[in-house]
């Protein structure tokens, strides 16, 4: 899962969302500043005439489906990951490339401007030994070279940021590469782990209607090596990072305002995924769900509230925005005997950007019948702009 203002009707947010991706026109790094915008009333369903849907499982191939599918309103690549230096120094990082249909069809204009696709990138890391969280945000129409995407070989940027696979035929490793003035993340991924189907092999649905789904896999633990720059250190860095690729088109049902998303790297090679979708009130959408996946790669689906459950243990409220969110938290899975308790490796690990969203990187301490699975993890919560807290 992967973001919230306050303010207007879904219809509304969804054209201030291609507007302000519209003006990455301007160029990747230089766009105004948009308005505030929420991924619940983005991803909710409106606007789907003319739009490919996911109604029911399809076979999930690679390399094509790590490429683009515009056909679909919106989708993204989305990896996160925990890191160490030398001396054990711990970071969190974040590369996020949205894409975002403006149209069903592409344009008929000449332009070399003219398309109907528009893309956002998130870059942010996380350096609790030097007290810094650092974030950036750009846009660029898929135009010009500005930004885009392709499957064989797999590319995928914004600018300067971009994800690429080893080359024709599938990629058998990932290359991650992104900077900006006092921030970069470069790395070197593995596959790890066979890639694991999200839902009803590969359709994960969010609602009761047909469509309110998204096709969604994952590679759960991908080896990293490379090195970051934070502020004026630079890095040699290794560690694991998480793949999450997901399209949809109406994923996301009336009634719900955002997520709470848990991804846990246990140090015994076990990999736990867990979200969360909130109503209105607080509570938990039946459509909630999660996986766990085992050391060789074998996932087993897990039901909200009965094989996975989350107990809130805190909160902070950020003093660049005023929100308030959870901080810290008992992650139980049963069926493992497993009560893992999850912290931030900072507090302040908020994204105050076009979308205001909470995503950082987390320890893992607990039990497991007698003994302590230890690990790392990341965690993402949305929608808490003006919402009730998580109950």
């Amino acid at each position: 899962m992967s973001r919230p203002w306050a303010g207007g009707s879904p219809g509304r947010r969804c054209r201030l969302l291609a507007g302000a991706l519209a003006l990455g026109a301007c160029g990747p790094s230089e766009a105004p500043v948009p308005p505030r915008l929420s991924l619940a009333g983005v991803l909710g369903g409106v606007d789907t005439a003319g739009y490919d849907r996911a109604v029911e499982p399809r076979p999930i191939g690679l390399p094509a489906d790590h490429g683009p599918h515009p056909g679909f309103r919106s989708e993204w690549w989305y990896l996160t990951g925990n890191l160490e230096g030398d001396g054990g120094r711990p970071f969190g990082f974040q590369l996020t490339i949205f894409r975002a249909s403006l149209a069903p069809a592409a344009p008929t204009s000449a332009s070399a401007w003219a398309t109907n696709q528009a893309y956002m990138a998130h870059l942010a890391l996380t350096d609790p030994q030097a007290g810094r969280f650092l974030a950036r945000e750009r846009f660029a129409r898929g135009a010009q070279g500005l930004a885009g995407a392709s499957a064989d070989p797999l590319r995928v940027w914004l600018g300067d940021w971009r994800l690429e696979g080893g080359g024709p035929g599938g990629p058998s490793g990932m290359t991650l590469r992104a900077s900006d003035a006092d921030l970069t993340v470069e790395l070197d991924l593995e596959p790890g782990k066979p890639v694991v189907l999200q839902g009803e092999r590969g359709l994960s649905r969010k609602g009761p209607r047909p469509g309110n789904a998204s096709y969604y896999y994952s590679l759960t633990r991908m080896p990293a090596r490379g090195r970051v720059v934070s502020g004026k250190d630079t890095i040699d860095v290794a560690g694991t990072a998480w793949l999450d690729r997901e399209w949809s088109t109406s994923v996301l049902p009336d009634g719900v305002v955002g997520w709470d998303w848990f991804a846990l790297q246990l140090d015994d090679g076990w990999d736990v995924m867990a979200y969360r979708l909130r109503r209105g009130d607080g509570s938990a959408s039946p459509f909630s769900e999660g996986v766990v996946v085992d050391p060789a790669g074998r996932a087993v689906g897990l039901t909200w509230g009965t094989d996975v459950e989350v107990e809130q243990t805190g909160a902070w409220t950020s003093p660049h925005s005023g929100v308030r969110y959870p901080s810290g938290w008992v992650l139980t899975v049963p069926s493992r005997g497993w009560r893992l308790r999850l912290e931030p490796l900072m507090a302040d690990q908020e994204l105050d950007l076009s979308f205001r969203y909470w995503e950082g990187a987390v320890t893992v301490r607990g039990e497991q019948r007698g003994s302590g699975p230890t690990g790392r993890g990341y965690v993402e919560l949305t929608g808490y702009d003006g919402n009730p807290p998580a109950r």
